[in-house]
């Protein structure tokens, strides 16, 4: 772990404090609605620089560390996970492309990416390659005029409202070797969108599917090297695992501030059942396990500023936040009681939204098998 001086500190403090007051003005969702995605949402956080956090100046980004960019996504989420989640979808998108796409007709679109005048999708899952990336059958085909992308992707963040997309597919039989990466635009033909799914919770983060029928785009959108696909996408991972990570830290956070307000205020046998040692116990383990799970994203966040790679770090914050964030917010509907189950309280939102961190970018199972992988690597 990196010890940061008295001015990174402080630097850091006046940036959460930035995004928690933006957050709790323009984000928070008021007690009793229904969370959305709305773009103008999206807007202003790319106002405030979030859009651009992951690229460099040349782009007009801002090049923050993980590290800052954890207590961006801790800060949102804590407001509502939704927004946080497509935004670390956005800024891992803009990563990518900085770092790969290296075509002169790449620096319009990256730098659209970082002042939000584009919203990016992040698409490699389909019915049959989910954990199992390399099994993906999406196919780009080499024509005269470029590629021609056939296929269906499904679950795909921010779907039919994101600008551009980056498409894996396959372009020869290789397993791995074999996959390619692509931007397509919205509005390129032969791209068409499913509805939107209805969702366990975080409909504040729009999933839908996606269908490529001979969409045809020029030779420049190829990002990399033909068959760079597999390594351009898990390249992205260990940033997006750090991201859940910090969003899960948010949910929690929230989760236990309400519960903890609740315990103080609600009364049962001529007193508050915060004075109740069954409840306090509650409380007590919620706390412990959300300051361990921010200590851990907070680690896993600095070694890849330091490393450029830590999946075992990246993993193990990511497994254990979750599913650390899944117990708090069921333990905090347990404190609410009856009134916890009930759409009009916030914490009942907080439970739903949970379960969906235990999933998306790689589930939990998966992120046990890359921590013992890992562990047991000569």
């Amino acid at each position: 772990m990196i010890f940061l001086t008295s001015q990174d500190q402080e630097e850091l403090t006046s940036l959460s404090q930035t995004v928690r007051r933006f957050a709790e003005k323009e984000i928070y969702l008021v007690t009793g609605s229904e969370p959305a995605f709305n773009r103008e949402q999206f807007t202003k956080m790319a106002d405030l620089g979030l859009a651009g956090a992951c690229v460099g100046e040349a782009f007009g980004g801002t090049a923050l560390s993980h590290l800052e960019i954890s207590l961006m996504l801790f800060e949102v989420s804590k407001a509502q996970m939704g927004p946080a989640v497509y935004l670390s979808v956005h800024q891992m998108v803009a990563k990518i492309l900085s770092n790969f796409w290296k075509q002169e007709s790449a620096f319009s679109y990256i730098s659209k990416l970082a002042s939000g005048q584009y919203l990016a999708a992040f698409c490699l899952t389909e019915s049959g390659a989910g954990s199992d990336a390399s099994a993906l059958k999406t196919k780009a085909t080499k024509v005269a005029s470029g590629y021609e992308i056939t296929g269906e992707k499904i679950y795909i963040t921010s779907a039919g409202h994101a600008d551009l997309y980056l498409v894996f597919a396959r372009t020869s039989a290789d397993p791995k070797g074999g996959i390619s990466a692509f931007v397509v635009l919205k509005d390129d033909q032969g791209i068409s969108f499913g509805p939107q799914e209805k969702k366990m919770g975080a409909e504040g983060s729009p999933i839908a599917s996606i269908t490529f029928e001979k969409c045809i785009i020029p030779s420049d959108r190829l990002v990399g090297q033909l068959g760079d696909g597999y390594k351009i996408a898990l390249s992205g991972l260990a940033g997006g695992r750090v991201s859940i990570a910090a969003c899960a830290c948010g949910v929690a956070s929230r989760a236990l501030e309400l519960a903890t307000d609740f315990s103080k205020q609600r009364s049962q046998f001529g007193k508050n059942i915060s004075e109740f040692q069954g409840i306090q116990f509650l409380l007590a383990d919620m706390y412990v396990r959300t300051q361990a799970s921010i200590l851990m994203t907070r680690n896993a966040a600095e070694e890849l500023d330091c490393k450029d790679s830590s999946v075992l770090h990246a993993s193990a914050a990511k497994c254990f936040a979750t599913d650390s964030a899944m117990q708090t917010t069921t333990d905090a509907v347990q404190i609410f009681g009856g009134a916890g189950y009930l759409r009009e309280y916030e914490v009942e939102r907080l439970m739903r939204d949970a379960k969906m961190l235990q999933i998306v970018e790689g589930t939990n199972q998966i992120q046990r098998v890359v921590i013992a992988r890992e562990l047991l690597r000569d």
